[in-house]
C-alpha cells in the first residue's frame, strides 16, 4: 500500500531497506522478489521504485513460482472463462487440451446462435412427427374429445415439468455436448447417467424406425400402392402382407438414412429448415381446412350398411342394386354379400338383406355439431367392426366369411394403449440443451426457447384435438388409413429425414453408426407403428424420470454449487414431474416399464461394477453424506442395546520396512467374522514426524486399501503418524470412528519371538494396547497363530469350534462362533463349549444349566462341563517358573549394566541416523536413564574404585541367578496355566480354532513379562487359538 500510495513524497530507498528482511527471508523462493528490487541503490527515489514494479511482475512478490502453478492469476482465470468453446472449466482435460501444441489446435467459431434458431425450431422440429399426421385423428376417434385431451394434457404437462427441471440443470453451469447425460450424470452420478443416456439412445433410435415405418405406412397406402411386394393371398392375409412389406421398404429406407448420416449428413443438415417448413405448412393446412369446411364442406362420402362401416376397396356404388339399361341389376356390393350376380337371396348374408345401405358425410364440417357425438369414448377390441351410433340398424347376426367387407379395428384400444402411441409426439425437448455449445447465451436461451417449444406445440394439439373432434364423423376418425387420405398428408413423405437432421458433420463414430443402424432395424422388423410407439416412450419417459429426480435431489441437498439462473423451479414440481413420468410409464405398458427399467439397472450396475473413473461431485454423493449425517446424529441418542451390538472391529495391523502387511491374514479374519456387516476400521501406526513421513503414511494407507481389495474387507483405513508406536496406537484407540459409529472391539497381533528378542519393547507394547482398551471398556481379539487361519477360498467340510468358558466376559464367547459361522468357510464346522468346575461344584447341574442358557440364546452347540481336581505341584511347573524368573533377572541385570546401557544408547544413535519403518509393537521409548550421545570420561582413582565394585557386584548377582528361588505366587499362576493347558490340549487338539478367556495383565508392571509366559503357557500346543476379553457390558441376550 504503501509502495502504490500516490501521496507519497519521495524518499530513498532506506525505507525499503528497512524493510529488506523480508526479501532475504525470501531468497530461496525463486521469483519472489524482483532482483531489482533486491539490487537497487541507496539513491533510488520512490518514483523510480514504482517504475520498476511496473516492469516486474508484482504477483511473484506474493506467492512462490509453485503456487502461481496451482493459484494462477486472476486476469488468466477470467481469459479461459471467456475463451470458454465446449470444455468443462475447472478439470485437466481442459488445461491439457489448452497446453497442446499451437500448430495442433483448431480455431473454433465462437457461438452465435441465438433463442430462435437454436433452441425454438430445432425442439419444434423435433416434438412435431408423424403421430400428429397419422394418429392424432385415429386416437380423438377412439378416446373421444375430452378424454384426448386428458391424454394430451397429461403428456405435455410431463414434458413442461420435465423442461422446468432440465432447465434449472442446464443453467446451473456450462453444459457442453452431451445433453442429457451430462446433465444427469452431473447430478446423479455417471451410473445413473450413462443408464439413462443409454436409455435416451435407444429411444432415438426406435424414434428414426418409427419416422421410417409412418413414411412408409404413406408412401405404400396413399402415394404408390402399386409398390407393394407382397400381397394377400386371402381375405384375412391384408395385415401380415402390409408388415411383409413395411419390414423390406423400411431395410432398403434405413441403409439408405445410414449412408447419408455416413456421408453426406452435413448436406442434409442444410435442409432441415426446408423440412421444418413442410411441417408448419401441414399443420396451417389443418387449420385451413378446418376453416373451409364451416362454409363449404368436403366431398367425403362414407358407405354404411346399417350402422357398420363398409370397407370400399372392393367396391364402388354404395348402393345394393343398380339401374343398367333400365334394368335393376346387382351392385358390386350384391354380389359380395350374396355371392350371386343375379337378384336372388338365397345364399346372402342376414345382416345385408335385413338392414338398408346408406351414405353419409365423412367431414360434415365444423358448424354441423358432430363435436358432441365426438365428446366421448368408443374404445374398440382388435377385428371389431367399426358402427356408428344410433345410426338406424337392425341387429341381427351376419356371416363371419363377410367380415373383411368392413372397417375393423387392428388393435384393441385403451386410454392405456393411446397414451403409450401418444406421448412420442411430445419428445424431443433435448434438442435445445443438445446445442448448448453452440448458443451465444445458453442460460438465457435453453429455457425460455425449450418452454416455448412446449407451449406452441402443445397449444397445436389441444387445438388439432378439437378440431378434428368437430369437423370428422366418428366412424371416420377411428379408421386409420380413411382419414389420412388428404393431399397435405403427402407432405409427411420428408418427415422420414427429421430425425437425422442434428448430426454432426465431424467425425461420426463408424461403430456407434453401424450399431444404430442394426437396432433401429429391430424396430423396423417389429413394423408396426402402434408397437414401436410404446417402446421408444418407455426410454424417454426414463429419461424424463431421472432429469425431475436430478434436480429434486440437487434442491432438497441444497449444495453450494446449485445456483441455477433459470430461478421458476421447485422440488415440488420436480417430484410432480417425476411421479407422472413413472405413471405414465406403467400406464402405457407395465411390461415395458418393467424391461425399460431392467436395462437401466444392468447398465448401472455394469457401471458401478466397473467403477467410475472420474469424481463429478454429483447429487447421490451428497444424499449419501446426508443421509450419513443423519443416520449418525441418530445413533448418537444413546449406546445400542445388546440386541443390535455386533462387533465393531479396529484392527491394528503391522507393517514392514517395505510399507507391506507383515500379517494380511488378520484382514481374513476380519473379513470373516464380519461378513460385510457393520463397522471396520483398519488402523496402523508409523513412527517418525508427520511433516517428514506423510509421504510414508500416504504409501500405507493405499497399500492397506489395496489389501483390503485382496481380503474383501469393507471398511476404513486410517493410518497414524506418532513419535512413539505406544502412543499411535493409543491415540487410534482413542480417536477412530464418528459419534455413533465407533469401534467397540480391537483385534491385536501376537507379539511373535517376543522370547528370543532381548528387546522388552515389543512386548511391553502388547501389553501396553492390551490395558488401553481395557481402560477405554473395549472388547479385545487377539488371534494368535494367525498365519495358520484359513484364507477365504478355503472351506471347513466339518471340525469344531471350541469355546473354552472359564469366566463370564458378557457373552462375546458365545456371540463369535456364531458369527463365525455365518461366513461360508466356518459354516460347516460345529460348535463346542467347556466350561470348567470346580471340586466343589455341582458338574451335572452345570450342564443341565448351560444347555437350557443356550437353548434360550438359540445358538446350537454341545456342552461338556471338565472337572479339574485339585493336585500337587509338579516339578514341571516349579521348573517352568524358575526359569521363568530366572530369564526375567537375567535380562533385568543385563540392562541395569553399565556395558550394556552404552550398547543401547550407540543402537538409539543407529536408528535416528537411518530412517526406517520400525514394527508395530516396538517403542522407540528408551527403559533407562537417558544417556548423551558422546560419553567422555576422566578417570581418577576414586572411580576406577567404584568401576571395579560394579563389575564385581554384577558378576555376584549372576552368580545369585543359580541360587534364586521362585516366587510362590508365580508357583501357582503357572500351575494354573498348565494343568488348564493340559486340559484344553487333551479335548481340543483336533479343533479347527480354540476360543478361550484371555486374563487381564497384571496391575504391577513388574509382573508384564511373567503375564507373557503365563498366556503362552496357556496356549501352548494348540494351532489356532483367539484369545478373547471382553469390554465390560453383555452382548448377548436370551430376549427377543
Amino acid at each position: 500500500a504503501q509502495l502504490n500510495s500516490k501521496h507519497m513524497l519521495p524518499q530513498p530507498l532506506s525505507w525499503f531497506r528497512h524493510n529488506e528482511i523480508f526479501c532475504h527471508s525470501l531468497d530461496d523462493f525463486p521469483g519472489v522478489c524482483p532482483g531489482s528490487l533486491r539490487h537497487a541503490k541507496a539513491g533510488m527515489t520512490l518514483a523510480t521504485l514504482n517504475k520498476l514494479c511496473e516492469l516486474q511482475n508484482l504477483t511473484s512478490c506474493l506467492l512462490p513460482q509453485e503456487e502461481l502453478d496451482i493459484r494462477p492469476k486472476v486476469s488468466s482465470l477470467l481469459g479461459k472463462l471467456v475463451n470458454y468453446t465446449n470444455l468443462t472449466q475447472g478439470v485437466k482435460e481442459h488445461e491439457e487440451a489448452e497446453s497442446t501444441d499451437g500448430s495442433k489446435k483448431k480455431v473454433s467459431k465462437s457461438p452465435s446462435m441465438g433463442t430462435l434458431m437454436g433452441v425454438y425450431l430445432p425442439c419444434m422440429q423435433n416434438i412435431f412427427g408423424v403421430i400428429l399426421f397419422l394418429r392424432l385423428t385415429w386416437m380423438v376417434g377412439m378416446a373421444g374429445v375430452l378424454q384426448s385431451f386428458l391424454i394430451v394434457l397429461l403428456c405435455c404437462c410431463c414434458t413442461m415439468l420435465t423442461t422446468i427441471s432440465m432447465s434449472a440443470i442446464a443453467t446451473n453451469g456450462v453444459v457442453p455436448a452431451g445433453g442429457s447425460y451430462f446433465m444427469i450424470s452431473r447430478s446423479l452420478g455417471p451410473e445413473f447417467g450413462g443408464a439413462v443416456g443409454l436409455c435416451f439412445y435407444l429411444g432415438t433410435t426406435f424414434a428414426g424406425a418409427m419416422y421410417i415405418l409412418g413414411a412408409i405406412e404413406i408412401l405404400l397406402t396413399y402415394i404408390v400402392p402399386q409398390a407393394a411386394i407382397f400381397h394377400p393371398s386371402g381375405a384375412h392375409d391384408a395385415s401380415s402382407a402390409m408388415l411383409n412389406n413395411m419390414r423390406v421398404y423400411g431395410t432398403v429406407f434405413l441403409i439408405l438414412m445410414a449412408v447419408v448420416v455416413f456421408v453426406g449428413v452435413k448436406y442434409v443438415n442444410k435442409f432441415a429448415s426446408l423440412f421444418l417448413a413442410c411441417v408448419v405448412i401441414s399443420i396451417l393446412s389443418i387449420y385451413a381446412g378446418a376453416i373451409k369446411s364451416i362454409f363449404d364442406p368436403p366431398e367425403f362420402p362414407i358407405c354404411m350398411l346399417g350402422n357398420r362401416t363398409l370397407s370400399r376397396d372392393q367396391f364402388d356404388v354404395c348402393a345394393k342394386t343398380i339401374v343398367k339399361d333400365n334394368i335393376t341389376v346387382a351392385s358390386k356390393l350384391w354380389e359380395l354379400f350374396c355371392h350371386s350376380t343375379n337378384l336372388t337371396t338365397e345364399n346372402c348374408d342376414e345382416y345385408f338383406l335385413m338392414n338398408n345401405v346408406s351414405e353419409i358425410a365423412g367431414i360434415p364440417g365444423a358448424a354441423s355439431g358432430i363435436l358432441k357425438d365426438n365428446l366421448w369414448s368408443n374404445y374398440m377390441e382388435k377385428g371389431e367392426i367399426l358402427e356408428k351410433a344410433h345410426h338406424p340398424s337392425v341387429d341381427v347376426a351376419g356371416l363371419k366369411n363377410n367380415l373383411h367387407l368392413y372397417v375393423l379395428s387392428d388393435i384393441a384400444t385403451s386410454f392405456m394403449v393411446l397414451v403409450g402411441i401418444f406421448f412420442p409426439s411430445v419428445t424431443g425437448i433435448m434438442a435445445g440443451s443438445n446445442r448448448s455449445g453452440d448458443l451465444k447465451d445458453a442460460q438465457k436461451s435453453i429455457p425460455v426457447g425449450t418452454i416455448l417449444a412446449i407451449v406452441t406445440t402443445s397449444l397445436v394439439y389441444f387445438s388439432c384435438v378439437l378440431l378434428f373432434g368437430a369437423c370428422i364423423e366418428g366412424v371416420v376418425l377411428r379408421d386409420k388409413e380413411c382419414v389420412s387420405h388428404h393431399p397435405w398428408c403427402i407432405c409427411l413423405m420428408f418427415l422420414f429425414l427429421q430425425v437425422f437432421g442434428h448430426g454432426k458433420a465431424n467425425g461420426e463414430p463408424t461403430w456407434a453408426l453401424l450399431l444404430t443402424a442394426l437396432i433401429a432395424e429391430l424396430g423396423i422388423l417389429i413394423a408396426s407403428l402402434d408397437m414401436v410407439a410404446p417402446i421408444l416412450s418407455m426410454f424417454f419417459l426414463m429419461c424424463y424420470l431421472f432429469v425431475n429426480l436430478a434436480c429434486a435431489v440437487q434442491t432438497l441437498l441444497r449444495t453450494p454449487n446449485w445456483r441455477p439462473r433459470f430461478k421458476y423451479y421447485h422440488w415440488a414440481l420436480s417430484f410432480l414431474g417425476m411421479s407422472i413420468c413413472l405413471a405414465l410409464m406403467f400406464i402405457s405398458s407395465w411390461y415395458y416399464a418393467l424391461v425399460a427399467m431392467l436395462i437401466a439397472g444392468m447398465i448401472y450396475k455394469y457401471i458401478e461394477y466397473q467403477g467410475a473413473e472420474k469424481e463429478w461431485g454429483d447429487g447421490i454423493r451428497g444424499l449419501s453424506l446426508s443421509a450419513a449425517r443423519y443416520a449418525l446424529l441418530r445413533l448418537e441418542e444413546g449406546p445400542p442395546h445388546t440386541k443390535n451390538w455386533r462387533p465393531q472391529l479396529l484392527v491394528l495391523l503391522k507393517l514392514d520396512e517395505d510399507l507391506h502387511v507383515k500379517y494380511p491374514r488378520l484382514l481374513t479374519f476380519a473379513s470373516q467374522l464380519k461378513a460385510g456387516k457393520g463397522l471396520t476400521i483398519i488402523g496402523s501406526v508409523i513412527q517418525g514426524n508427520f511433516l517428514e513421513t506423510y509421504g510414508e503414511a500416504q504409501a500405507a494407507e493405499q497399500t492397506i486399501k489395496n489389501m483390503m481389495d485382496i481380503e474383501k474387507v469393507k471398511g476404513f483405513c486410517q493410518v497414524v503418524v506418532a513419535n512413539k508406536v505406544r502412543e499411535g496406537i493409543a491415540h487410534l484407540i482413542q480417536s477412530c470412528g464418528l459419534g455413533g459409529m465407533k469401534h467397540n472391539t480391537v483385534v491385536l497381533g501376537w507379539p511373535y519371538g517376543w522370547r528370543q528378542s532381548e528387546d522388552p519393547r515389543s512386548w511391553k507394547t502388547f501389553i501396553g494396547t492390551v490395558r488401553c482398551t481395557t481402560a477405554a471398556h473395549l472388547a479385545l481379539l487377539v488371534p494368535k497363530n494367525v498365519s495358520f487361519y484359513p484364507s477365504n477360498h478355503e472351506r471347513y467340510n466339518e471340525g469344531n469350534i471350541d469355546v473354552w468358558w472359564i469366566v463370564h466376559d458378557g457373552g462375546m464367547l458365545m456371540l463369535l462362533p456364531f458369527l463365525l459361522k455365518q461366513h461360508k468357510v466356518w459354516r460347516k464346522c460345529k460348535m463346542r463349549i467347556f466350561t470348567v468346575a470346580q471340586m466343589d461344584d455341582n458338574s451335572i447341574q452345570m450342564k443341565k444349566d448351560l444347555a437350557t442358557f443356550l437353548y434360550q440364546l438359540r445358538i446350537e452347540a454341545e456342552v461338556e462341563v471338565v472337572e479339574m481336581h485339585n493336585s500337587d505341584i509338579s516339578a514341571y511347573t516349579y521348573e517352568r517358573t524358575l526359569m521363568m524368573e530366572q530369564r526375567s533377572q537375567m535380562l533385568r541385570q543385563m540392562r541395569l549394566t553399565k556395558t550394556e546401557r552404552e550398547r543401547e544408547a550407540q543402537l538409539v544413535k543407529d536408528r535416528h541416523s537411518i530412517a526406517r519403518l520400525e514394527s508395530l509393537y516396538s517403542d522407540e521409548e528408551d527403559e533407562g536413564d537417558p544417556v548423551p550421545e558422546n560419553i567422555q570420561m576422566t578417570w581418577t582413582k576414586e572411580k576406577c574404585d567404584a568401576e571395579k565394585r560394579n563389575r564385581g557386584s554384577a558378576v555376584g548377582s549372576f552368580r545369585d541367578l543359580i541360587s534364586i528361588k521362585p516366587n510362590q505366587s508365580n508357583v501357582r499362576r503357572m500351575h494354573t496355566a498348565v494343568k488348564l493347558n493340559e486340559v484344553i490340549v487333551n479335548r481340543s487338539h483336533d479343533a479347527r480354532l480354540v476360543l478361550l478367556n484371555m486374563p487381564g495383565p497384571p496391575k504391577n508392571t513388574d509382573g508384564d513379562e511373567n503375564y507373557m509366559e503365563f498366556l503362552e503357557v496357556l496356549t501352548e500346543g494348540l494351532e489356532r487359538v483367539l484369545l478373547v476379553r471382553g469390554g465390560g457390558r453383555e452382548v448377548i441376550t436370551i430376549y427377543s
